[in-house]
């Protein structure tokens, strides 16, 4: 819809411009007012998509610092667990680089889904 407002004020502004050697006057008066509305509405416009799209990759973005606090987390555990058992140091760790690569790909996904964000729409 708003795309069908813009192509139809472009082509009377066309129209104009190519009328503009009979009429002169009336032409760039149409010209201007078309262009003066084009501007207006689509810069508002631009302004609040924009401003969405920077919310929006925030809000995906902070899902990075929730993997930072799951690896730190993981990497603690681990630690804490080899101090309390020493002989189960393989099966830990086993376990501590699992839970660290399930928390790297949540952080990974949110900073795909903000990159995906800013730079796809």
């Amino acid at each position: 819809m708003n795309g069908t407002r813009l192509v139809t004020c472009s082509a009377r502004c066309m129209r104009a411009a190519s009328l503009q050697v009979s009429r002169p006057l009336a032409n760039a008066a149409v010209a201007q007012r078309c262009e003066a509305r084009w501007f207006r509405t689509t810069a508002t416009r631009e302004d609040i998509d924009q401003a969405a799209k920077y919310i929006g990759a925030g809000a995906a973005a902070v899902g990075a610092a929730g993997s930072g606090s799951g690896i730190g987390t993981v990497f603690g555990s681990l630690i804490i667990g080899y101090a309390r058992n020493p002989s189960l140091k393989n099966n830990l760790f086993t376990y501590a680089v699992l839970g660290f690569a399930l928390s790297e790909a949540m952080g990974l996904f949110c900073f795909l889904l903000a990159a995906g964000i800013l730079f796809a729409f």
